[in-house]
């Protein structure tokens, strides 16, 4: 396997983010190398004298060559290849994270994964919600999270189990007297139903996936919904407090 079969347009090759074109790279060094060491210098004289579009202009071989030492360098940052300890500076081999991977369409699965950083997530977000994400279960996982907010502001508001959905955002948040368990009495009258449309409007738009056509399916849009509801807990916990 080479990149060329890979990626048959040079332009195109050089169009790719890097973490695209570190897939590309890796599933070439997987395919050529099983999991055996490999040496930086000879690929890469390889690369310079055979290189892999031969009909590219000088300066889009160069450019390739260069984008290619970048993608090298970004597999090595990630820890998909490792130098090899006790060998020449050049000697290397692919870890077990590398293989696993493999391939682009494992790196672009890896790609999503780190659309969701699980360390900065809430803790109930990352508890019961993360996994489903990293399954692909886009839907469901959003679903999860505002309904873990729903349950957050039941609770925190000492509302009863058949409390749920918008009325119960705006009974926790209510800003007309007596104020809702949960509304900040410090903040001015504007800011208080802001806060409580914000919960409101975030329950009716995304807990309920199979009624509601906002619901994100797209990994990008489905890892910035949930760190939205991921806020949300943190700041019921704030006005619990």
């Amino acid at each position: 396997m080479t990149i060329a079969t890979l990626v048959p347009d040079p332009e195109a090759l050089l169009r790719l983010a890097i973490e695209e074109l570190s897939g590309v790279l890796l599933e070439v060094l997987n395919s050529d190398n099983q999991g055996g060491e490999m040496n930086r210098h000879n690929f890469f004289m390889g690369i310079d004298q055979y290189p892999p579009y031969p009909d590219a202009a000088g300066g889009d071989k160069q450019k390739i060559a260069f984008a290619l030492r970048e993608a090298w360098s970004w597999l090595e940052a990630q820890g998909f290849i490792a130098f090899k300890a006790g060998s020449s500076g050049d000697m290397f081999f692919i870890t077990r994270s590398g293989r696993n991977v493999g391939t682009r369409e494992g790196m672009r699965a890896y790609s999503k994964i780190n659309l969701l950083r699980r360390g900065k997530l809430h803790p109930i977000i990352e508890e019961r919600v993360y996994a489903a994400f990293l399954r692909g279960e886009y839907d469901t996982a959003v679903f999860q999270a505002f309904r873990e907010v729903e349950v957050a502001v039941r609770a925190a508001g000492k509302f009863p189990p058949e409390a749920i959905g918008v009325k119960l955002m705006r009974e926790a948040f209510r800003t007309t007297p007596p104020l809702g368990p949960l509304t900040d009495a410090l903040l001015p009258a504007a800011e208080q139903e802001g806060m409580m449309n914000l919960f409101a409007g975030a329950i009716a738009t995304y807990k309920n996936p199979q009624s509601h056509r906002n619901v994100p399916t797209d990994p990008m849009d489905a890892a910035e919904v949930i760190v939205f509801a991921s806020h949300l807990l943190r700041l019921v916990d704030r006005l619990s407090q």
